[in-house]
């Protein structure tokens, strides 16, 4: 059986989390976030994110409910180019750090939607014309059988990654950074996952494996992603946007 990575996951975790700098007074009273401005500024935002940051496109993802210091921390990056996005770049560019804290306040109380199960395509056989029609639906049956245990081994198997990681390829437990339901770690500004869409967790995923994301070989995604096998990618990404608190 597959033994769990968390505690060398918390342990790479902690190492990365950044000291918080105290600040004066005056300065955290002026940084003190307001949600009610960030939905009037992030009104621009809800054409790729949706309303309230539920994205209604899959491939654009949902910001609602998402820690507030990953926000920030995500339009800081593509502001100062750290983070490649032509269209967020250009979105932020003229944003200031008191904004993105509004905006991000704004996201941090929203609810995010549920996503429903992914479904698994049931190919047509042109050879099935010349069944009888007792042949044909038994076929049809078979094949939505074969989609079922699909799907159920796909979800067993993220399911698996997620919580245990894997051992022998040295993948850690997603666990250990975004918490049991994917609801991430705000204090480290590890992102919440949870109800996320699966296709763009995909594309994440694909893209720090191939260092489209980061070409830094000490992150822990890229660590974790380069080891992964597109067939675990999807497993992990599907299981992910179904999680729901406990």
């Amino acid at each position: 059986m597959k033994k769990s990575l968390l505690a060398l996951s918390v342990s790479i975790a902690l190492l990365n989390i950044s000291g918080i700098a105290q600040a004066k007074p005056t300065t955290k009273i002026n940084a003190e976030p307001n949600a009610t401005a960030g939905k009037t500024k992030s009104e621009s935002c809800a054409g790729c994110h949706g309303e309230g940051g539920n994205s209604m496109m899959p491939l654009f993802p949902k910001l609602a409910d998402q820690n507030e210091e990953y926000l920030v921390k995500q339009m800081e990056a593509f502001k100062d180019g750290s983070r490649v996005g032509p269209t967020m770049s250009a979105m932020v560019a003229t944003l200031t750090s008191k904004d993105f804290r509004d905006i991000a306040s704004y996201y941090e109380k929203q609810k995010v939607t549920a996503n429903s199960l992914p479904e698994f395509d049931i190919d047509d056989d042109e050879s099935g014309s010349d069944l009888s029609e007792e042949e044909a639906v038994a076929a049809t049956e078979a094949k939505k059988q074969a989609a079922q245990e699909q799907q159920d081994a796909m979800l067993a198997q993220g399911y698996d990654i997620y919580r245990n990681g894997d051992l022998e390829s040295e993948i850690s437990a997603c666990i250990a950074c975004h918490g049991p339901y994917g609801e991430g770690n705000k204090p480290a500004s590890f992102p919440a996952l949870q109800g996320q869409h699966a296709d763009y967790l995909i594309k994440t995923l694909t893209d720090f494996k191939n260092n489209a994301r980061t070409k830094d070989s000490e992150n822990i995604m890229h660590m974790v992603a380069k080891k992964m096998t597109e067939k675990e990618i999807k497993a992990v990404a599907y299981h992910i946007s179904i999680m729901k608190s406990n």
